[in-house]
């Protein structure tokens, strides 16, 4: 009780920036957008992960919202601008809450208005169809990091989960790499293959990050970091948000993640869908196969050892709330945050390591992408290159 006194106290202060949290995709695939059905005003927590009384008790005072839509999409640009669009009425309904963000400095001044500041990531290269134009018109609109793929690779990047299809970044992506740099938009790396991973930290001039990713040597799933990775974040500046998902946090999950997938496909449900009728086969599932249970002391597993690899000052929290089915015991919406820090406390990590943990980090790796995009805006201007100019 002690030590979740202190969190929460930490939290006050220094509150969480989360790297991820689908709310928009949920609030598309549930309702289609209508903030009347879900108002996140109140408690959503039959329906949703994520609402404004929870946030507030969780200690969240920045929240990149993913902007994410499937690769499968057949319009995938027109798609993700209705997810922005989502965002911004999420702003313009609850201002006295969530307060627009896409600077270092936005996100102070949230925390010293006590709202919570509100940035946007797109979560895989297909939402710019392979266009730096689009890219640009997303930066526009202030999404302000984009995963380069999701769970299938895009025409100039490998992901983690699909068979190598470039090799890592082709020409094109490290043209992309380049005008995201030049954007101001961090380059996550948070569902590429590692390839990809090497071949952007080698292609970036800014920092990156993971926006919800753990480690790979603590939980063996191709969605996570590997060691070598990660110790190239202290000379890159970039950071590594630990994800809460259990199937990638916990050994154990991933066997039984890959059953209960084959389950939802054979029922003729996409293993992502989280709508209600996909839940039903879920659960169903679990019923007759109990699944593996992770905790908050499982992430912190991971910190520990992210800790020992990359350094304390790149380090951060990206739980991925409403874009998993599943959640660690103490973590289940995002009120459970004390839960994690208090765990880290027990573990003996000191309230400055963790003041960068949940704020200070996350400020000071956009901040530090912004300086790089300025000096980058003031010697070139943007690129017109095309992938079939670059990768024939």
């Amino acid at each position: 009780m002690i030590s979740l006194d202190a969190a929460r106290e930490l939290l006050r202060e220094f509150p969480v920036v989360d790297g991820h949290n689908d709310l928009p995709w949920a609030l598309r695939e549930q309702v289609r957008y209508d903030l009347d059905a879900r108002d996140i005003a109140t408690s959503q927590s039959t329906h949703l992960h994520t609402d404004i009384p929870r946030l507030r008790e969780g200690g969240v005072g920045a929240q990149y919202w993913s902007v994410y839509v499937r690769a499968d999409q057949p319009e995938p640009v027109a798609a993700t601008l209705e997810q922005i669009d989502c965002v911004r009425q999420l702003l313009a309904r609850y201002p006295k809450d969530l307060r627009p963000a896409t600077t270092a400095a936005d996100m102070e001044a949230a925390r010293a208005e006590g709202r919570i500041a509100s940035l946007m990531g797109a979560e895989g290269g297909h939402s710019i169809a392979n266009s730096l134009a689009t890219l640009r018109a997303l930066s526009a609109l202030g999404v302000r990091y984009m995963t380069l793929t999701h769970n299938d690779n895009v025409d100039w990047a490998d992901s983690a989960t699909d068979e190598p299809g470039v090799g890592g970044l082709s020409a094109f992506g490290r043209a992309v790499v380049r005008e995201m740099n030049r954007e101001g938009m961090l380059v996550d790396l948070s569902h590429v293959a590692a390839t990809t991973m090497r071949d952007a930290m080698d292609a970036t001039l800014a920092p990156v990050i993971f926006s919800h990713s753990s480690a790979r040597a603590v939980c063996d799933h191709p969605r996570n970091i590997p060691d070598d990775v990660l110790e190239r974040l202290s000379g890159n500046g970039g950071m590594a948000m630990v994800t809460f998902v259990p199937k990638f946090v916990l050994q154990a999950a991933v066997d039984w993640t890959a059953a209960a997938d084959e389950n939802m496909r054979a029922h003729g449900f996409h293993h992502l869908d989280t709508t209600p009728e996909a839940m039903k086969v879920h659960r169903a599932f679990e019923e007759r196969h109990p699944r593996p249970v992770a905790t908050a002391s499982t992430v912190a597993d991971h910190l520990d050892h992210m800790r020992e690899v990359a350094g304390i000052d790149h380090l951060g929290i990206g739980g991925d709330y409403d874009g998993t089915a599943f959640t660690p015991d103490g973590l289940g919406d995002v009120s459970g945050y004390p839960n994690l820090i208090a765990e880290l406390l027990d573990r003996g990590w000191s309230r400055p390591d963790l003041a960068k943990l949940t704020w200070q980090n996350a400020v000071r790796v956009l901040g530090a992408a912004e300086a790089v995009s300025r000096d980058l805006q003031a010697t070139r201007g943007p690129s017109n290159a095309t992938i079939g100019e670059l990768d024939g």
